[in-house]
């Protein structure tokens, strides 16, 4: 295994991308998930042969600088934090008491460039928060229905041309989700193939124009936020 695996390489594609002018020097958002990943590693706790416990609460301490960094990024970071922790734990079998919280805590003892992670196990309801990534951006899913388009009416609105005004809804119902084609002129597609309507599991991809859209669910806390105490059903 090299320097970097899959689950560091998707927060330093976001660093690449995103955040890349923010982190010209210190501390940057992937030196926090090499932290997080190294947390669950070390905390791994085998219950049973089937179940392998880890922390699902975390507090991230930084010095002021680092602190107000991160920050200023908003609940991006957060919700990209969480992600891959959730999919690092996919990958190595681990499994969680409820769902995930992170926290950025600003720790004066500690100086620029030093992390420390504190972790808990803390047995709760899951808050399942699907979101779409669009065009290198992040949406929180608030309504049972989204409209993605190039038109100022629609929910997510695009910059590209070749898509319609009203192009794709999704549709949420708390548990699953739906992608319908709303009559567009250039057609949709799911994963590769031409869709009109289809159910959209987690991760799915969704291409209109030249626009592409993940579709993610994120397993956390519903108390989560940046500084914890933004409940993580609503969007500011």
């Amino acid at each position: 295994m090299g320097l970097l695996d899959n689950f560091e390489r998707g927060l330093e594609r976001a660093v690449n991308g995103v955040f890349a002018k923010t982190f010209k020097s210190g501390l940057a958002p992937i030196e926090i998930t090499s932290a997080l990943r190294r947390e669950l590693d070390t905390k791994a706790a085998v219950v049973s042969r089937e179940r392998i416990l880890v922390p699902n609460k975390f507090d991230v301490r930084l010095g002021r600088t680092d602190y107000q960094r991160m920050t200023a990024i908003g609940p991006t970071l957060i919700d990209e934090l969480t992600q891959l922790v959730q999919n690092h734990a996919a990958a190595q079998g681990y499994q969680f008491a409820g769902g995930i919280s992170i926290r950025l805590t600003e720790d004066m003892g500690l100086s620029e460039g030093m992390i420390r992670v504190d972790s808990q196990n803390v047995k709760g309801e899951v808050s399942w928060t699907p979101v779409l990534d669009v065009a290198g951006k992040r949406y929180p899913i608030v309504k049972s229905r989204t409209i993605i388009g190039r038109g100022h009416d629609a929910d997510i609105t695009v910059d590209d041309t070749g898509i319609s005004r009203k192009h794709v809804e999704v549709l949420w119902d708390g548990k699953r989700a739906q992608v319908n084609d709303l009559g567009s002129t250039n057609g949709s597609q799911l994963n590769g193939e031409p869709v009109s309507k289809a159910p959209l599991a987690p991760e799915s991809v969704i291409q209109i124009g030249r626009t592409r859209i993940v579709f993610r669910v994120l397993a956390q806390s519903s108390d989560v936020d940046l500084r914890g105490d933004r409940d993580r059903g609503t969007q500011k």
